[in-house]
């Protein structure tokens, strides 16, 4: 049996309860999504919290997988980044303001480095629009679809490198069918 025959099986049993199914699906799986998650994060203790948090929203969404919209590993790679960039997004804003509220010594009369800087930014209400502005871009990038999302925030190196790889596998595999139909 193929390996996508295998998967869909696996997940329609799993869909109908089958635990064993999902143990298969872990196992099977586990070593690539938390390579994913590695690499994002560059810890073994973040890779392993960002692993489990892949699991559980593919466990509550697998029936939601479509056979015929691709791969299974497609499926769920596309998931991992999704939930890696969201969770970058979410705790970016978490490290940035972490570092500034902390001070320099422990004298409990410190200021943080936050107050010791100068704010040679822009006006307070100008940062209010422009991140209203970000939020409207964040909620707009949410309702396009995962690979127009995805061509939308990878860097334009990477997207057009997907292109070239894209157009090989194109051209190699037209030329096996050509093979077989001479």
């Amino acid at each position: 049996m193929e390996d996508a025959q295998v998967a869909a099986l696996l997940v329609r049993r799993c869909v109908s309860g089958d635990a064993a199914a999902w143990e298969e699906i872990v196992q099977k799986y586990h070593r690539r999504i938390y390579n994913i998650c590695y690499r994002f994060a560059g810890s073994t203790d973040d890779a392993q919290d960002l692993t489990q948090e892949v699991f559980i929203k593919m466990y509550r969404t697998l029936n939601s997988y479509d056979v015929d919209r691709g791969a299974f590993m497609t499926w769920v790679t596309t998931m991992t980044r999704n939930l890696l960039v969201d969770h970058f997004r979410k705790t970016k804003q978490e490290r940035l303001t972490d570092s500034l509220d902390t001070t320099a010594s422990d004298h409990e009369d410190a200021m943080p480095m936050s107050e010791r800087i100068p704010d040679h930014g822009p006006a307070p209400d100008s940062r209010v629009q422009s991140r209203e502005a970000g939020d409207t871009v964040h909620q707009a990038l949410q309702k396009l679809s995962p690979e127009l999302r995805e061509a939308v925030i990878l860097p334009e190196g990477t997207v057009k490198s997907r292109i070239n790889r894209g157009r090989a596998e194109l051209a190699r595999l037209l030329q096996r069918t050509y093979r077989q139909v001479m």
